[in-house]
């Protein structure tokens, strides 16, 4: 949807169609943009060998049909892949009719990505050594919302809204739109200590999880607690540190903005979360915690103390701007329009 924007801000008369699937968030929020939206059926690559690996080959026979229909309908000049369950059909339905361009999120590649490179006419990553040959690094693509965020001319309006006071130190804690229980309960049971550092929490845990919270002692700061963040812009202006997972998205948007954080890799799958905070942590904006590790004794020792030594925090702040990348967005659409013009050509 970044790149989607950003194509409409290079090119008022630019046509896009994003291509989905009935099981996705994309019947909601692609149309809730104004962009069309065509669906397919899914292609999930099964792990084991059962009944549905024998069936691969017809969904994908038949989603590469769907998918040509709609590049004939569309009079597609260019396909942008981002990977997932639609970009092999769009990959092999645009071979040899329409270019394409692909751009990995992750620093690990996916299977689908490694298929679409190999005829991409363009290949972009979001990190360096993603595994894809010749990618050139863009950067992730954020929502311009987040990439104009100027968190010092927001924080007095964002502490605002949430109840914090000017010259508080702020934790923003967060894992994802469903929440993370094991950074819930490291941090909840920290509560105390973080209350008597004077460290106001603000903690989105996640509309299906619950806060195990001590009571509040007269003179605590705010534990401002919510199922969901509906203001990620004010939430990022108001806090000094975050505690979150290291998903390609997450870390974009909270370098983006040059908010230092604790990252938390995701204990399943292949390792790519960890790879994905690297890029931000080697050059000194984060820190990097295995989910095990993170305890409600590191978040007393370890988070409090950063958050209460001023110069260490003033360090760590100014190396996650320099790594942010603010224009991934834009340089995507401008490859793709780059790509879509020498097709006409």
């Amino acid at each position: 949807m970044a790149v989607a924007d950003a194509l409409r801000a290079l090119d008022a008369d630019v046509r896009i169609t994003a291509l989905g699937t009935a099981r996705g968030l994309e019947t909601r929020l692609v149309p809730d943009r104004g962009y069309d939206l065509r669906l397919i059926t899914p292609v999930p690559l099964p792990r084991k060998l059962t009944g549905d690996l024998a069936r691969l080959p017809l969904r994908v026979r038949r989603a590469v049909r769907e998918t040509r229909a709609v590049l004939d309908d569309v009079e597609a000049d260019v396909v942008i892949g981002f990977g997932g369950y639609v970009a092999v059909p769009a990959y092999l339905a645009a071979r040899r009719r329409v270019p394409v361009v692909v751009h990995e999120a992750n620093a690990r590649a996916g299977i689908a990505n490694k298929l679409g490179a190999r005829g991409a006419r363009k290949v972009l990553a979001a990190v360096p050594n993603s595994g894809l040959p010749h990618a050139e690094v863009v950067g992730m693509p954020v929502r311009a919302s987040i990439t104009s965020l100027d968190r010092i001319a927001l924080r007095g309006q964002a502490r605002e809204y949430f109840g914090f006071g000017d010259d508080a130190a702020v934790l923003l804690v967060f894992g994802g739109s469903q929440g993370a229980v094991s950074i819930n309960r490291a941090v909840s049971a920290a509560a105390g200590e973080l209350a008597a550092a004077g460290i106001s929490v603000l903690h989105a845990h996640g509309p299906k999880n619950t806060l195990d919270l001590r009571s509040p002692q007269p003179g605590d700061p705010p534990y401002v607690a919510l199922p969901y963040l509906d203001r990620m812009d004010l939430a990022y202006a108001a806090a000094d540190l975050a505690i979150c997972r290291s998903g390609a998205m997450t870390v974009a948007e909270v370098s983006a903005v040059g908010l230092p954080a604790v990252y938390v890799p995701l204990p399943i799958g292949n390792g790519e979360q960890r790879l994905n905070a690297l890029p931000v942590v080697d050059p000194g904006g984060g820190l990097l915690v295995e989910d095990a590790q993170l305890t409600p004794d590191f978040v007393a020792r370890e988070v409090v103390g950063l958050l209460t030594d001023a110069p260490r925090l003033q360090a760590m702040t100014a190396a996650a701007a320099r790594v942010g990348h603010r224009d991934a967005a834009q340089r995507v659409a401008e490859v793709a329009l780059d790509v879509a013009h020498e097709g006409r050509r």
